[in-house]
């Protein structure tokens, strides 16, 4: 990526995610194709740390979560772990993925194929998800004899319903591209050739809206979709929409407007 920072990218032989940030836009990118990027648990503790360096830098408005190769990820590696290393492994996992939801940024998934397993709920903690016409989603979880952790199964009933979720967990229903899209699994279905100009094209659109209001209503809109709110949540809220209404960039946003010029948000 022209301009990423060169300091910021895992090791390639490791085949670990890689982080690079370009300005406003962030990307990670799942890096084992050969095995439609399973994760380890190598890569668990990789993803952990370049979200946190990506929340830390406070110019990133876009995460772009992206995969190697056919597919962009066929779960967790369940097979290198037993007993009570299985129950970590799934907890750190559940982690992982409340992690991706609370994120700073607003995310972009990039799901170019097969979508499997727990990488359906990290793809479900992104604010947007594309795909193409070769997406695929599927949880055999029932198959396995594995019940899925209780986050992800609430991501699910929040995001997609109860009645789609019951077709995903209990009847291991496969999904393909349309159906994803109809469920609400996809945002936007795009011709394979056209998919990097198309996220590309959408994470800078992303990354140009004002900066407070964009992220303020982004965790504005995943509290109120939890369920109830406390006063403490009802306060954030609140200071949230008042910080928006008081800043320089809705001045420059209304300002901008009235030239018909595209505005400069400051994120002040």
């Amino acid at each position: 990526m022209a301009g990423a920072d060169s300091d910021l990218t895992a090791d390639s032989s490791a085949g670990l995610p890689s982080l690079a940030i370009d300005g406003r836009i962030a990307t990670i990118t799942l890096r084992r194709p050969q095995v439609a990027n399973l994760l380890e648990l190598e890569d668990l503790a990789a993803l952990d740390e370049h979200l946190a360096t990506v929340n830390a830098r406070q110019e990133v408005r876009v995460l772009r979560l992206q995969a190697e190769g056919r597919h962009f990820c066929s779960g967790f590696n369940i097979g290198r772990v037993r007993g009570a290393d299985a129950a970590a492994a799934g907890t750190r996992f559940e982690a992982l993925s409340e992690a991706i939801e609370a994120a700073r940024p607003v995310t972009v998934a990039v799901l170019q194929g097969g979508v499997y397993g727990g990488a359906t709920d990290l793809a479900l903690a992104c604010d947007f998800r594309l795909g193409t016409p070769a997406s695929e989603w599927r949880v055999p979880a029932a198959r396995l004899g594995l019940h899925y952790y209780r986050g992800g199964l609430a991501r699910y009933v929040s995001r997609l319903g109860l009645q789609t979720t019951r077709r995903v967990m209990l009847a291991a229903e496969t999904f393909d591209a349309a159906a994803m899209r109809g469920a609400g699994m996809l945002d936007r279905i795009v011709p394979s050739a056209e998919l990097a100009h198309e996220v590309e094209a959408f994470c800078a659109q992303l990354a140009g809206m004002a900066p407070l209001a964009l992220l303020g209503m982004k965790r504005s809109l995943n509290r109120l979709a939890d369920g109830p709110l406390d006063a403490a949540a009802e306060a954030d809220i609140a200071a949230s929409i008042a910080r928006a209404a008081a800043s320089e960039d809705l001045q420059e946003g209304a300002a901008a407007w009235a030239a018909k010029r595209a505005p400069v948000f400051q994120g002040r």
